[in-house]
């Protein structure tokens, strides 16, 4: 049962991957469009910055699957790496509605 979950863990973390892709390709199109505004262009860095780190935490993650234990300080580099991307995603995401009710405040 356990196994279950690993396999699971590891496919969701693989569609992501290729999400995060997809999600960066339809950013950088987007990019060769109008001017934007202030709002609009801080958006699009924290949703680009939040696709990077977890593209960075899914290709950490799929290398540490994939290194051998005998390698034990390359494993806990990749291991803390995992870490920081993840919590970097988490905090970009989180400035996403932080920066959006900030915007509203002053504009009030």
């Amino acid at each position: 049962m356990h196994s279950v979950n690993i396999f699971c863990h590891e496919f969701v973390v693989a569609v992501s991957f290729v999400a995060c892709i997809v999600g960066l390709l339809l950013l950088w199109d987007s990019k060769q469009q109008t001017q934007k505004n202030e709002l609009e262009e801080t958006e699009e860095i924290l949703l680009r910055m939040s696709f990077s780190y977890w593209l960075v935490y899914c290709v950490a993650f799929g290398v540490e699957k994939v290194m051998l234990p005998s390698w034990e300080p390359m494993l806990m580099t990749l291991k803390i790496t995992t870490a920081l991307s993840y919590f970097l995603t988490f905090s970009c995401i989180l400035s996403l509605p932080l920066n959006r009710f900030a915007v509203h405040q002053v504009e009030d």
